[in-house]
């Protein structure tokens, strides 16, 4: 008896994501063993139409091939599924790295726990995918943004603080009194956006003097924020709900729902068509999901566990952050890379 691997859902993964394996068996019993690039793969649940198994933490990345066996007899259709390459580990991001514009260089915090100082809070991964010590200088680093002009930002959430970095690695307060200073993004003007996770959004010019813009239900945890190629603002903020929503403001600071539906939704990214992607679970299994740009319907891309952000690469590669560990999947999708293209409209006539 023979069986077919219909397909893998999602078709992508890291280390310890957890994929739907559909399948046609034509045995009475359902399978007893997955293998995942040779390595045995923990079965969470299995019929005879459908497997769910985790990815072996031992994996190293790439096309992988995906087995059954039944009986202690590997069977002989199999398939790929791609696996995330471990770019980093023992860091501990919060939210989305940020790639730098200028030399496609990786930026991610070691954030820490509340109040804890960590003596190298920020480190760089460059081209190559060497890590790099950057910096110690910020406690509780969280979000990491680039401008318009290339210069990079980082909030602290201890002492509600957004700090400009700059390359040869000084930190300098750029805005302060920001509460819970967590989520950070730029508009298409060029104009800074914080969340405080307690309850409000500042919007920030160019000398760091701050507003309240727009006032948002409190979070647990963070805000994160993206803008979208419709200039409206994106932003999750987890509570203790397993059916969070994503909001957007439109340049007004008015809310509307975009999304329903996700569980402890982070860090949020968009490609160049519009669609959003969110480290989130849905429908009880988590990783990054990716949102049609009308809200109508998401899907999981790519599975994982403690997923709290996700970055795009001009390469077209996504980048997976864990709450400990960095993963790279060349998935062909290109980020929405606002700070390039203000770059490249600010030299328009």
């Amino acid at each position: 008896m023979s069986t077919v691997i219909k397909r893998i859902i999602p078709a992508a993964a890291i280390p310890r994501g957890e994929i739907a394996i559909e399948i046609e068996l034509q045995q009475p019993a359902s399978p007893r063993r997955v293998l995942i690039d040779r390595a045995e793969a923990q079965i969470v649940a299995a019929s005879r139409r459908r497997v769910l198994a985790l990815v072996p933490n031992e994996t190293e990345g790439g096309e992988v091939e995906v087995a059954l066996s039944v009986d202690d007899s590997t069977l002989n259709e199999a398939a790929t599924c791609l696996v995330g390459t471990k770019l980093a580990e023992d860091v501990h991001p919060v939210t989305n790295p940020a790639f730098d514009p200028a030399d496609g260089s990786l930026y991610v915090t070691r954030s820490g726990s509340r109040g804890e100082h960590v003596p190298v809070s920020l480190y760089r991964i460059n081209s190559e995918g060497e890590v790099e010590e950057f910096s110690g200088d910020i406690t509780n680093p969280t979000a990491i943004a680039f401008d318009h002009r290339g210069q990079m930002f980082v909030t602290s959430r201890l002492d509600g603080t957004v700090y400009r970095v700059t390359a040869l690695k000084e930190c300098s307060v750029f805005a302060s009194d920001l509460g819970v200073a967590t989520g950070l993004a730029f508009d298409h003007e060029g104009d800074m956006f914080v969340g405080d996770r307690g309850g409000t959004i500042f919007k920030v010019n160019g000398i760091g003097e701050a507003t309240p813009w727009a006032e948002h239900e409190p979070s647990v945890s963070a805000y994160h924020l993206a803008f979208g190629p419709d200039e409206y603002l994106y932003v999750t903020g987890p509570t203790v709900s397993s059916y969070d929503v994503i909001t957007r403001f439109d340049k007004l600071g008015t809310p509307e729902l975009f999304y329903r539906g996700l569980g402890r939704p982070q860090g949020l990214a968009f490609d160049v068509k519009g669609n959003l992607y969110v480290a989130a679970a849905l429908r009880g299994r988590r990783g990054i999901v990716r949102i049609t740009p009308d809200g109508a319907s998401a899907e999981l891309i790519v599975a994982g566990m403690n997923v709290v952000g996700v970055a795009f690469s001009s390469k077209g590669e996504m980048v997976v952050a864990t709450n400990e560990a960095i993963y790279r999947l060349p998935l062909g999708i290109h980020g929405l890379l606002l700070s390039q293209d203000w770059a490249l409209t600010r030299d328009r006539p």
